[in-house]
């Protein structure tokens, strides 16, 4: 298939535009952004997304879960599309860049395309995916998930809120439930444009992240139980600390990411102590580990290492100790045909680039299990995301997009 030629580039300046006024719907507090899923925010970005797909000449389709299409028509009616996109919505205290680059970017390949002029084979279908976030209804990456036949549509729908709302009501309630059965699509191939979200890209740097694999993910919920106690009155040999016991299980957990350098790694994010008092010696807390790798083996190594190491701290200090799995994904492993679609694009548009492995989970990691898939990386400030600061620069959001327009344009076959 015929390549760009390497003067096919995007309208940096519109791009950049279109960011600063999504941005505006769901303004955070602290210059970023709260437009998270399904709520008022959510419906009114994806009505702002809908009439500039239009604009740009798209038919839009909307599926059972709130999932948009906006097509491009391609020269030949049985081509199967090539799909490229992200998600618009954010954290509660999201930035203005994560996921809305890509659905963007995706859209601004269509005006490029448009005014160029330039017609292509397959058609080229700009996506949307719903709750790629999963903040206010967990799990992430929901409605792409349900496309790709990991989760149930109803047992998606029947997902609540901190509120008791659930998912499938408020997707109606905002007016973007569409008809469409989930998952009926067929793609040529799918590319997600996104951040780094790490400080890899920029430490180095490089312009671009050629995705080639995501990380595995591993949730281990672990409880820890001692015995409440007077912090002043209880001798030091008599005391059953649970929070004792979890310190030392925490520094368990990052020896052995560190064991397995220099791709994977642990922490504890997530932490309840009990009965968090100030002079009450912790009788029980829950925490959840968490293990990432693009290896399946190493993640599995980790969990267990880890659940032995814990119950003979346990062991040693008259604790109990339970462990319950959580969460979790296996590793990705990209498309070699649609990861070398990515370098080729860089190396054409003198773009600096090296092979990145992805440590957050993405709509791309999903669909990749139906459809051939990439991902395409740009720096961002500092590694910085989930957060109002989140920064990246005009040149590196330019230059993401322009590999994505190639990647894309090449896959999807100009017609001369």
């Amino acid at each position: 298939m015929a390549a760009p030629g390497e003067n096919m580039k995007i309208n940096g300046e519109r791009l950049w535009d279109s960011l600063m006024e999504m941005a505006k719907i769901g303004p955070g507090v602290a210059g970023g952004n709260n437009r998270q899923t399904v709520t008022d925010e959510d419906g009114e970005g994806r009505h702002l997304f809908q009439d500039w797909c239009v604009a740009a000449g798209c038919t839009m389709g909307v599926d059972q879960m709130g999932n948009m299409f906006a097509r491009r028509e391609g020269t030949d009616p049985d081509a199967l599309p090539v799909y490229v996109g992200s998600h618009l919505d954010t954290q509660p205290t999201g930035g203005k860049y994560d996921g809305v680059l890509g659905v963007l970017g995706g859209l601004e390949i269509i005006r490029t395309l448009n005014d160029l002029d330039v017609k292509t084979k397959h058609p080229i279908v700009v996506t949307n995916w719903t709750n790629e976030e999963g903040t206010r209804y967990a799990p992430a990456m929901l409605a792409s998930g349900v496309f790709a036949g990991m989760h149930t549509q109803e047992w998606a729908y029947d997902i609540e809120d901190a509120e008791g709302k659930k998912f499938g009501a408020e997707l109606e309630r905002i007016g973007w439930k569409g008809e469409e059965e989930v998952g009926a699509r067929k793609m040529h191939a799918f590319f997600e444009l996104h951040i780094e979200q790490g400080p890899i890209l920029e430490a180095e740097g490089k312009d671009i992240g050629v995705v080639t694999h995501g990380q595995g993910l591993s949730w281990t919920q672990v409880t820890v139980t001692g015995k409440d106690s007077h912090t002043g009155s209880t001798p030091m040999p008599m005391r059953k600390n649970a929070g004792l016991g979890m310190a030392r299980m925490l520094e368990l957990v990052d020896q052995i990411a560190w064991s397995h350098k220099p791709d994977a790694v642990g922490a504890a994010g997530h932490i309840d102590v009990y009965p968090n008092s100030r002079n009450v010696i912790p009788g029980k807390v829950v925490f959840t580990v968490d293990f990432r790798s693009p290896d399946l083996a190493t993640i599995t190594d980790m969990e267990n290492t880890f659940r032995e190491g814990a119950s003979q701290i346990a062991g040693s200090m008259g604790l109990g100790v339970t462990f319950e799995k959580v969460g979790g994904f296996d590793p990705v492993t990209f498309d070699e045909g649609c990861v070398t679609a990515v370098r080729n694009a860089a190396e054409r548009l003198g773009y600096s680039h090296r092979n990145i492995i992805s440590g957050a989970g993405h709509d791309a990691c999903w669909i990749n299990r139906t459809t051939p898939t990439a991902m395409v990386m740009c720096p961002c400030v500092d590694g910085l995301s989930h957060n109002e600061a989140e920064d990246i620069s005009v040149e590196w959001a330019t230059a993401g997009a322009d590999v994505l327009l190639h990647a894309v344009v090449e896959t999807a076959e100009i017609v001369e």
